[in-house]
């Protein structure tokens, strides 16, 4: 019996339903209100024999799915980084599913292949970074990351690595902050190189809490005397709990000397540098062997789009492109010699999607002028709450803020450590389950601390009132039960 299905119609539904959805966002709890378990129960325990029609599917998917989502584009989603997705975004994903291309190869997706090179380079001047630096579109840094500790090994052993594995070789070092991501922690697990070679380095004083230069130097003199390897270091800028930032021209300047791969994490804060007035943050950026970041947080590119730049591209082509005969064109030469690029070669993924697209529209349709102001604003409102919340006694700021990140605490008289602990705990659940914003906690120098995060794509300067307004009541109301 053969499918009939309407995709005409459907899809005008489906963009009609999302249309209405963003437009009535701010109406809705930011997280659901919903128990482990709620929406598995409305589901059938085994796929149909036979199909069902499209009216009970769409009427299913709007009474199940929806309530018992976290709503990332909600204008008071101040959790995590935004994941954000702007609507002229959405649109080129949808014209993206509807090619369906698997954009591995040049002439799997010429079109594909070249707007990616061209949007990468559309970035790379956008963020400052010089000529010279090249790179593609993972899907998230993790991957990023992972990519660039793998090409650590590869250069240190002389990229003997992938063929002959790492039996009998000496230990190979990463270095990095003791603040860095923990997606830095699992690629040393996937590369082979072990937890306990990631060499985690103490950091100075606020509020930028920058690995010590000094220290990082011992440990790789030390290592050497012991017998390790140096490989790399990962610098970090804008760290996910505190917004932490090493020095990137001093340790660029080490990692040179001693002969060093470098890779910058700047995943969250990467975006901001659209914004000149905030690339002394990333100083002697242009002094790194690779840089990710992630236009799908803060420049309204939806999931998944991470920007992964390298100064020498040969370095990751010769760690992870591999050609069997399946995938060869008559006369192509490995890395693109010739002109022609074959991204697959260039991550850990065969397969991938066209994320170029959503780039051009996005950067087309918005400009970098109005993006710009939107990162500002979210910077400015995310130092004014901070501001707000500074002056009243029963706040404290624990790290000022890193652009539009600041993380505080809510001081009880007379708990101890660990009860204020629990009480900040107790708070971030109850300000969410308030649900008019949403918050994460964090820790820092051993105190549990809230932080608040400002980014989100259309926010407006009323959702800050609105957030000072939710944490300083449910504080009270929660200090009520103490």
């Amino acid at each position: 019996m053969s499918h009939s299905f309407d995709y005409r119609h459907w899809s005008h539904k489906a963009a009609d339903w999302g249309a209405d959805y963003l437009e009535s966002l701010d109406k809705r709890p930011v997280r659901p209100r919903v128990k482990p378990g709620a929406i598995a129960s409305q589901i059938a325990s085994a796929a149909p024999e036979t199909g069902e029609a499209m009216d009970a599917i769409f009427e299913d998917f709007q009474s199940i799915i929806p309530d018992g989502m976290t709503h990332w584009q909600h204008p008071r989603f101040f959790a995590y980084f935004q994941s954000n997705a702007a609507p002229v975004a959405q649109v080129a994903e949808q014209l993206a599913t509807a090619f369906a291309s698997q954009c591995m190869l040049w002439q799997t997706s010429p079109a594909a292949t070249e707007l990616e090179v061209k949007m990468v380079d559309w970035l790379r001047q956008a963020v400052g970074l010089p000529d010279g630096f090249s790179g593609t579109f993972q899907d998230t840094a993790s991957s990023a990351t992972l990519c660039a500790i793998l090409t650590m090994r590869e250069k240190a052993l002389g990229f003997t690595g992938n063929q002959q594995g790492l039996f009998g070789r000496k230990p190979l070092r990463v270095y990095a902050s003791g603040r860095t991501h923990s997606s830095i922690d699992k690629a040393m697990w996937i590369a082979g190189l072990g937890q306990d070679n990631l060499v985690k380095i103490p950091t100075g004083d606020g509020p930028l809490f920058p690995m010590d230069a000094e220290k990082l130097r011992q440990a790789i003199k030390d290592d050497r005397a012991n017998g390790f390897q140096p490989a790399g270091i990962v610098i970090c800028v804008g760290g996910t709990s505190i917004g932490a930032t090493d020095n990137v021209a001093e340790i660029c300047a080490i990692a040179q000397e001693e002969g060093l791969y470098t890779h910058l994490d700047a995943a969250w804060a990467g975006s901001a540098m659209i914004c000149p007035e905030f690339r002394h943050l990333w100083e002697g950026a242009e002094l790194a062997d690779s840089i990710v970041l992630n236009p799908h947080k803060w420049l309204g590119v939806p999931m998944e789009c991470s920007l992964h730049l390298v100064r020498e591209p040969e370095l990751l082509l010769r760690t992870m492109a591999i050609r069997p005969s399946y995938l060869d064109t008559p006369s192509q030469k490995v890395g693109g010699g010739d002109g022609i690029v074959n991204f697959s070669e260039w991550s850990v993924q065969l397969g991938r999607r066209f994320r170029a697209l959503k780039v051009w529209f996005l950067l087309r349709s918005h400009g970098l002028d109005d993006l710009r102001t939107r990162i500002r604003n979210h910077v400015a409102w995310s130092q004014e709450l901070a501001g707000r919340l500074g002056t009243l006694a029963e706040f404290e700021i624990t790290t000022e803020p890193v652009l539009s990140l600041f993380s505080f605490r809510h001081m009880v008289p007379d708990l101890s450590v660990d009860e204020l602990n629990a009480h900040n705990i107790n708070l971030v659940d109850a300000i969410n389950n308030d649900g008019r914003i949403y918050l994460t906690q964090s820790t820092h120098e051993g105190n549990m601390v809230i932080r608040f995060v400002a980014g989100q794509f259309d926010m407006q300067k009323a959702d800050i009132d609105i957030a000072f307004d939710a944490i300083t009541q449910v504080a009270s109301k929660l200090i009520s039960k103490v």
